[in-house]
């Protein structure tokens, strides 16, 4: 039996924006992961990947061309010039689906990485990410690229779409809450409705982009100077930015709100927005306090993680 696992993620600072060219800071997140586990499969059967999460088993061979855990399969071994194999792939994932915790990216991984393994090739974290975005297109429609690049390489990235991946440093060490909404939001619904706006009023937009993108690139000069409580007005900002793109909710709301008064020093939501998931920065002494507020507001999962 060969095992892979890749974290998930969450965006600090730049969603929406990065789509139109402007950086976004994310970071990996541990506490939960996705795993691909691989293992001879009977004769003449191909490839079958069963998600236990899902209830789902699918057959390579058979599946559409828009499944995605086929998807990644096929892309990989067209990658290595390689048949179907004959091979049983079981995938779990503690990523909560639809929200904007790089899920489906932390899927593909663990199955590439599994599939390279058990056919006894050798791929970097590059050409993983690559084939890995290729599938992000089924999930999100027009992919920053962001997902499968923090969930590959496993460490804080600046991102600007269409140019070289940029890992650094974290001077001081800063810890994040995350609340689930529980809500699910795929990100490709909430990135068409933004274009669809974006092009009804580009002037508007590009300036909220560039608003946006103006905060990450101040968010990264402060993460690498060690001044984090610099970090939590920035995020403030940020999601009133999103806000005003029309991307938050009631619940999201309300969550932010919540961790505000229960100490974070920051809130705002992340990923695609309209549900899934937001971050509040906290510390020593409000960690606690604050994934209380967020259980007590109607957080279906909360998880403490710091940034290092």
């Amino acid at each position: 039996m060969i095992t892979a696992t890749t974290p998930g993620k969450v965006i600090l600072f730049g969603e929406h924006a990065v789509v139109y060219g402007r950086p976004a800071i994310a970071v990996p997140v541990t506490q939960v992961r996705a795993t691909a586990s691989i293992a001879e499969g009977r004769a003449g059967n191909g490839t079958t990947i069963l998600s236990t999460d899902l209830a789902r088993v699918v057959h390579v061979r058979d599946a559409p061309a828009d499944e995605p855990l086929a998807a990644i399969v096929r892309a990989a071994l067209a990658h290595f010039n390689m048949p179907d194999p004959d091979a049983n792939i079981t995938v779990h994932s503690t990523i909560p689906i639809a929200g904007g915790m790089g899920s489906g990216a932390a899927v593909s991984a663990s199955i590439v990485r599994a599939l390279a393994q058990f056919l006894g090739r050798d791929l970097d974290a590059a050409a993983v990410s690559a084939l890995v975005y290729e599938v992000e297109k089924l999930h999100h429609g027009t992919p920053s690229g962001i997902d499968n690049t923090v969930v590959v390489y496993a460490r804080p990235v600046f991102f600007v779409r269409s140019q070289p991946v940029q890992t650094f440093s974290v001077r001081r060490p800063f810890t994040i809450v995350i609340g689930d909404t529980g809500v699910k939001s795929p990100t490709k619904i909430a990135v068409g409705d933004v274009r669809r706006a974006w092009e009804a009023d580009r002037d508007r937009f590009e300036a909220l982009f560039d608003r946006i993108g103006s905060i990450a690139g101040r968010a990264r000069a402060a993460i690498e100077t060690g001044e984090v409580e610099r970090l939590g007005p920035l995020m403030d900002d940020n999601h009133a930015l999103l806000r005003e793109i029309d991307v938050s909710s009631d619940a999201l709301e309300r969550f932010v709100r919540a961790a505000k008064e229960a100490g974070a020093s920051g809130a705002k939501l992340v990923g695609g927005g309209r549900g899934g998931n937001m971050i509040a920065l906290a510390d020593e002494k409000t960690r606690e306090p604050v994934e209380r507020a967020l259980r007590a507001a109607g957080a279906k999962g909360a998880w403490v993680t710091s940034v290092e």
